[in-house]
Formats: structure tokens, C-alpha cells, sequence
């Protein structure tokens, strides 16, 4: 019995994208496969489509400040605080989202 609930929590928690994710290929929570399945994200509300970094459990986003860049030619970023809830957009509009408990 315990193989048959194996898959099926595999299966569930493949359709959520993970609890945090970048999408610069440096950091360690870089995952191309991932974001080529398109991550949704709504901050405060809102659909966002300009975020570099997410934490849903700590509840932030990391946005591009702007066209600013560093010494080394990397966007300046902002983290924001607020609750923040992801889904995989290739599973169209009712597609299972990771929200903080």
C-alpha cells in the first residue's frame, strides 16, 4: 500500500514548482528545466512578470531595480516582503498553486 502513495505524492508535488527559485543561472536555486515550464507568480495580489528570485515560505520577491547594474554588469535587485503564491503556467488556469501555510 505504501508504494501506491509514493507516485501519487510524487505526482502532486511535481505539478508545484519549488518553494523558491531564481532565474539567474549563478545562484544556487537556478533550475532551467523548471522555468522553461513557465512559473507564475502574484505578489500581494498581483501577477508579476518581472521577478529575478522567489520565496514562498519566506515570503518575498527579488525584482530588478530599474536599469541599474553593479561593478560587475549584474541587475541591482529590490526584495520585497509581502505573501507570494506560485504556479506552473503550462498547466493552464486552474493549475495547482504553492502558497504559504
Amino acid at each position: 500500500m505504501s508504494d501506491d502513495n509514493t507516485p501519487e505524492q510524487t505526482t502532486g508535488s511535481a505539478d508545484l514548482p519549488p518553494d523558491r527559485l531564481s532565474v539567474n543561472p549563478r545562484s544556487q536555486y537556478f533550475d532551467q528545466e523548471k522555468l522553461q515550464r513557465g512559473v507564475g507568480i502574484r505578489f500581494k495580489g498581483t501577477v508579476r512578470t518581472n521577478v529575478e528570485e522567489y520565496s514562498v515560505s519566506e515570503g518575498w520577491v527579488r525584482v530588478q531595480a530599474g536599469k541599474t547594474v553593479d561593478r560587475k554588469g549584474n541587475p541591482l535587485t529590490l526584495k520585497l516582503q509581502g505573501p507570494v503564491e506560485a504556479w506552473y503556467e503550462d498547466l493552464g488556469g486552474d493549475a495547482p498553486v504553492l502558497k504559504a501555510d
